[in-house]
Parts: structure tokens; sequence; C-alpha cells
């Protein structure tokens, strides 16, 4: 492999998703012969892999593009700025005439050409009359993703087993920018995972728009219930997690897979948006508050020890003072452990970006610090359930005081969720190792405290 003498780095916005393709392009520039760092100031290239969800999202990826054109100057090292995901795929235009910065934009079903995109930009690095790149005209699949790719997670690997979204909520960009939702072939799935097992991680967690709708398109019924029975034969896996599913896809066999499959983590993330019925069908939900609680009780009579996260907004058009005291009340009866909360922004193409009735920002914002504050009260009652109890806890790193090892159980995923601070009794823990601990403190606002056993 020649090595180009070219420095890049390499920048991730937003979900797991984006993580897994931003890491996919990193292992092919490394394959290509680039040098993938992780130093702006001191790069060559510069790939920023943006999200352009909601509005917070696109800020923070224009506020990443603009901080690092603050490098792209006669002094400086930084000559190419590369931006991809899905913000280009929403408004690549608008970036390459805003921003002159820029010198080429991918959508999101071009993650596979940043090689090719690269080595153009490297073959006129010093011109910086170059002409624009523009390549969003697909807008997803599988094609990119390489089954070897390095992994920047310690500990745990993200595996997409789908892309796109099948659901057309009337608040949401993704189907216009990743497009509906396609499932990856179960066999390829397998064997990135048996690679990855092969490398020494123990857990895998499942990512998707809708992990609960895998093969309902390419197998003509729901497979995540046989695709987590074929994940756990593999030797080497320890953990599997689902996360992002939706309570019309929580269906019977999965539950029962999950209950009954001791490798599979008793976890589940399934946004429900909201509480009320009139929003949840403004929002063009199939959710309402009768499946919602049904759904429930099956998980928890199923498996009594899960944990489930889930994802509100409020703020939508026509929410009234009623609709949010309903959520609350809803939420109160529900009892989710974990729960994010959203403050609804108007994004341009969906159904709701200009219906009647918006809600002004400071009433959305005392109901977001109203929610934030009834989900604290809950949480906290959640985990007290556990103070006493035995887990097998993932060590994933040590804490800054260097007192503790901190690491997520069957309960925590990463990013999103508390983390338990281990204590080990005697011998020394390696990232990645899997213990036994016992909780012994539920005292902090969110995070346990536990030792060996």
């Amino acid at each position: 492999m020649e090595n180009k003498n070219v420095n890049i780095t390499l920048i991730s916005l937003g979900c797991s998703k984006n993580l897994i393709d931003g890491e996919n392009m990193s292992t092919e520039l490394k394959k290509a012969g680039y040098n993938v760092i992780n130093d702006v100031e001191n790069s060559d290239i510069v790939v920023i892999n943006t999200c352009g969800f909601i509005e917070s999202a696109k800020k923070e990826a224009i506020d990443t593009i603009l901080e690092v054109a603050d490098y792209k100057v006669p002094e400086g090292n930084v000559k190419k700025i590369i931006v991809t995901g899905c913000l280009s795929q929403r408004y690549p235009e608008d970036i390459l005439k805003e921003l002159p910065e820029v010198d080429a934009v991918l959508g999101t079903g071009h993650y596979g050409d940043i090689v090719s995109v690269t080595d153009k930009l490297v073959s006129e690095i010093d011109n910086p009359d170059i002409e624009k790149i523009n390549l969003t005209s697909d807008k997803g699949g599988f094609s990119h993703l390489v089954k070897d790719r390095e992994l920047s997670t310690a500990g745990f690997a993200w595996l997409k087993i789908g892309e796109g979204c099948l659901h057309r909520c009337s608040f949401c960009a993704i189907p216009l920018i990743r497009g509906t939702f396609v499932s990856r072939p179960m066999e390829d799935i397998l064997e990135e995972a048996k690679i990855i097992a092969k490398n020494g991680v123990k857990e895998i967690i499942l990512a998707a728009q809708d992990t609960t709708n895998y093969g309902i398109e390419l197998y003509k019924e729901r497979k995540l219930a046989e695709l987590l029975r074929k994940l756990s034969e593999i030797d080497g896996i320890e953990l599997i997690r689902v996360m992002y599913g939706y309570m019309d896809g929580i269906t019977p066999d999965l539950i029962e897979e999950m209950a009954n499959n001791p490798k599979v983590a008793h976890y589940l993330d399934i946004p429900i948006q909201h509480g009320s019925d009139k929003i949840l069908k403004a929002m063009y939900r199939k959710d309402n508050a009768e499946l919602i609680t049904s759904r429930l009780e099956l998980i928890r009579k199923a498996m009594p020890d899960c944990i489930i996260r889930t994802t509100v907004m409020v703020g939508f058009p026509g929410e009234t003072e009623e609709d949010f005291q309903i959520m609350k009340e809803n939420l109160k009866k529900w009892k989710f452990d974990r729960l994010g909360c959203f403050i609804f922004s108007p994004e341009e193409g969906t159904p709701a970006f200009d219906l009647p009735d918006q809600i002004d920002e400071e009433t959305k914002q005392r109901r977001y610090d109203e929610i934030y504050e009834l989900q604290k009260e809950i949480s906290e009652e959640q985990s007290q359930k556990r103070l006493g109890t035995v887990t097998k806890v993932n060590i994933c790193s040590v804490s800054d005081d260097g007192i503790f090892y901190v690491g997520r159980s069957y309960g925590e995923s990463p990013e999103v969720d508390p983390v338990i601070f281990v204590a080990s009794q005697e011998e020394e823990l390696n990232v990645g190792d899997f213990v036994d601990v016992k909780i012994v403190d539920c005292s902090d606002e969110y995070d346990l405290t536990a030792v060996t056993i």
C-alpha cells in the first residue's frame, strides 16, 4: 500500500448510524494509503460527516464547518474540506454557495466515493480554484460498508442492519434524506459480526432507523428475532443490544427471543414521541396510548428486569396544555427507565413545517423543563430497584480521578445512558472486560456505583 503522505482528519457528528458511516470512510481512506489522524490543525484534508435531522444538529454541523474553515488559510495546513452525510444530502447547493471553503459535498448514498473524491482533491491540492464536487444523487444503501472496518468505539461495536425509514412521521426529514427503509442482507450482517467478534469485541449494538422493521421488505416479514438468534450463535459475542425500535414492531416473537436468549440485553430503546393520542395522530404515528400500555405490559411481564428507554417531543404544533398534561400523566404511568426529550423544530419539506398553531419558544422550553424534572424523579425511582442486584458490566474506561473503572451493564447504552462506576476489589481490569459486579449505590442523580464480586 502506497503511503500518500497526506494527513486527513474525519469528524463524525450526530447519531450512531453516522458514526458507522464515518468508520467505514476512515477505513477506506487508510486502505488507500492516507494517514487518518485526529488533529484538524495538522491535516491537509478534513472530512466532516454531518447530521441534518433537526435545527440544533444543522447548527452544530455549520459551526463545525466554520471552525475547520478557520484553518484553511494561506499559513495553515488545511487545504481541502469535504462535507458528507445528512446535511450534504439535504442542502448541497446551499453548502457550496454559502460556505465557499467547502470543496466537495457527498450525500448519504456516496460514502463509497470518499477515496476517489479525495484522490481528485489531492491531485490539485494547492489549487484554490478547483471545481467544486457535488455527489448527492443517491440517498443510501450498503455498498460503502466494509466488513473489516476499524472501530472508533471502545469495547463495543455498532452494527448497521438497515438504512432509511419506512415511517412518514409528519415532523421528520429522515426519509427525505436517507430514503425509504432497506434491510441489509442477513448474511452480510452475520459476516461482519463474526469479524467484529474475532477482533475481540464482545458487545454488538444493532442500528437502523427502525430495527424492529428489519426484514419487512427484503424477506416480506419481520426478521429481527431470527437475526438475534443467529447473532447469538457467533463465538465471542456476549451481549447484543437492540436500539431504535417502534412499539408496533415489538412483537410477541421478538419479546420471546429477547426474554429467552441469554446473549440479548434486556434493554429496549423505543421512541414514542408523545403521550397524547391527538398529537400522535397529528404526527402520523401508528402508536396510541392503549398500544403503548399493552406493549409495555407484555415486555415487563416477559422481562421484569428490562430497561426501557424512550424519546418524546414537546411543542408540536397544536399541542395544548391538556395534551401536555395527558403526556405527563401517561409518563408517570408508563415509568420509562430513561427518557430523552426534544423540542419541536419545523423542518423544511415535512408536513409539520407549516402547520397552524405553532407553539411559542417560551412554552416549549417550559414544557421541556417539566418533562426533564418529571423523568428525573421516575429514573431515580427506577434506579433504586437495582440496588443490591448483581449484573455483568462491560468495562469502557477509567474515571477521570483514576479511582473507578467506568462500565455499562445490559441496562446502559453508550452515549445516551448513565454509567456504572466500578471499584475493583483485587484484579486490574481492561477495556472490553466483562465482569460481575454488585450495585452498592444508587444515590447519584443517574449513575450507579458497584463493586466487583
